[in-house]
């Protein structure tokens, strides 16, 4: 139930007086003395605060009398539908290609109302509406009531979850100041490599490496995952609890640590040097694997639920149903799983573009959590618009990522302690290691009635399975370990980071 989306082709917009390129290449806007822009003013319509852009917003405001009227453009002449989103070239599609491909994606998901990150972010609020109406029992009105369980209204982060130039940040510390691991929560996604001295003979022996990719390891980690709801409330020596969201100072540098893997504890993968800010469930990794947790400090959030649920369940089930269009389904072995994916996305280039969008709306809607400023008028330490957004929650998007982080090194390490595996690099959601043979069927272990090492990497088409992400020789990525690359970056024989990977 959303407003209409009017898509505009290069000829529609030249047409209706739009230029073909924004000369305002930094705000990308129609300067507000443009004739169409005029011609909107007089006929009574106006815009959003993000002016006539690639997405605008045009509207009338709601009247007992007229009701809501308000329509999106998508102006694709503008960039509308970004390459790195949609796929090379959707933009030049053919208009009816072009319709059955945002018919399916507004199907499966949601009406684009911009970039697929605003839309991951406005998935969530479609699905958890911060109000609802209810009936006044003393007035017998209908009034606008906050809904149970989901984000009513925008709150304040915790200093440590709160980016650089955050407010409360600026109130805290001189501008210059760089926040050190006792000062600031730094949840990310790995990027680690392995010394290559630390390569023994046997890997060596290997004769390729291997890249395993999670399939939707963010939106896998959303699933079942409970996070803060309301405000944070500071406490000094708390006691651990594993089932309250927030952020805990603790440290974790006397704990033991396995070289040939990277910390679960840091996106660097080095142990940590000292106290350090961690998200709820790194801790709860840390006391998983044995470890007693003992912080000195920490931002709660008592109010809490599992506010994404809804989203992953929307976000599976579109990226399922669009894998069956590319005859990828949870039926298929792993021999005829991977050869299914060596060719998928020639099977429907246009649900091939969908499946990229989805992928794209997960780890874009994670990302808008923690929107930073933009624009050259900014001025750190001033709010930007994104805090008024129930939505601006950089606690749940570290709870996210930290959760995905935790995932992955859990599998890691079942594989390193039952069948003697390590990585020799690891980027996001991507593990490389090295095989004597050039399939992950080469490389993945077995148990004796040849079955898939429970806990560790299974081929599969489902969330948090994983397929073949490329494989390289051996000499490749012993060389791009000795010059300090990330061979995962590269595994697929390209910057994995610069496809939206």
């Amino acid at each position: 139930d959303g407003d209409p989306l009017l898509v505009l082709t290069a000829p529609a917009a030249e047409r209706l007086g739009l230029p073909l390129t924004l000369e305002d290449r930094r705000a990308l806007r129609l300067p507000d003395n443009h004739p169409v822009i005029k011609q909107l003013t007089k006929a009574k319509w106006q815009l959003t605060r993000r002016g006539f852009g690639p997405w605008p917003r045009i509207y009338r405001p709601a009247s007992p009398t007229s009701g809501r009227q308000c329509v999106q453009l998508a102006v694709l002449p503008w960039g509308a539908l970004d390459a790195r989103a949609w796929g090379e070239d959707t933009a030049e599609l053919p208009a009816p290609e072009l319709a059955e491909l945002l018919t399916a994606y507004a199907t499966r998901l949601l009406t684009p109302r911009g970039s697929t990150a605003v839309t991951g972010l406005e998935l969530m609020t479609a699905l958890r509406p911060p109000t609802r109406a209810a009936r006044n029992p003393d007035t017998n009105a209908w009034e606008s009531a906050p809904v149970a369980g989901s984000l009513t209204r925008p709150v304040d982060p915790a200093p440590p979850e709160a980016p650089d130039e955050h407010p409360v940040v600026a109130a805290l510390y001189p501008r210059s100041h760089q926040r050190t691991p006792d000062q600031v929560l730094d949840e990310e996604a790995y990027d680690w490599i392995r010394d290559p001295e630390l390569l023994t003979d046997a890997e060596c022996a290997a004769t390729h490496a291997v890249g395993l990719d999670v399939n939707m390891a963010f939106a896998a980690a959303a699933n079942r995952l409970t996070v803060g709801l309301g405000p944070a409330t500071h406490t000094t020596d708390p006691r651990f609890d594993p089932k309250t969201p927030g952020c805990w100072l603790a440290d974790l540098s006397s704990l033991p640590h396995d070289p040939r893997l990277p910390s679960p504890f840091t996106p660097h993968g080095k142990p940590p040097t000292g106290p350090a800010w961690y998200a709820t469930p790194t801790l709860a990794y840390a006391q998983e694997l044995g470890h007693e947790v003992r912080p000195t400090e920490a931002w709660l959030r008592p109010d809490h639920g599992p506010y994404l649920d809804a989203w992953y369940t929307r976000l599976r089930d579109a990226y399922m149903a669009t894998m069956a269009d590319l005859g990828v389904t949870s039926s298929l072995t792993e021999s005829e799983f991977l050869r299914a994916m060596a060719t998928h996305k020639q099977h429907d280039p246009l649900a091939a573009s969908v499946l990229s969008a989805i992928k794209a709306t997960v780890k874009g809607g994670i990302g808008k959590l923690r929107e930073r400023p933009q624009g050259a008028g900014y001025r750190p330490g001033e709010p930007w618009p994104a805090l008024e957004r129930p939505t601006w929650r950089p606690d749940i998007r570290a709870a996210v990522i930290s959760t995905a982080r935790v995932n992955m090194h859990r599998k890691m390490l079942k594989l390193s302690t039952a069948a003697g595996l390590h990585p020799i690099a690891v980027l996001s959601d991507c593990a490389v290691y090295l095989s004597p043979g050039p399939s992950p069927l080469d490389l993945l272990p077995r148990t004796p009635d040849d079955k898939p090492l429970p806990g560790g990497f299974r081929l599969g088409v489902s969330p948090g399975m994983v397929k073949h992400e490329g494989t390289q020789p051996l000499l490749w990525a012993v060389q791009m370990l000795d010059e300090g690359l990330n061979p995962a970056r590269h595994i697929k024989g390209h910057d994995a980071a610069a496809d939206g990977e």
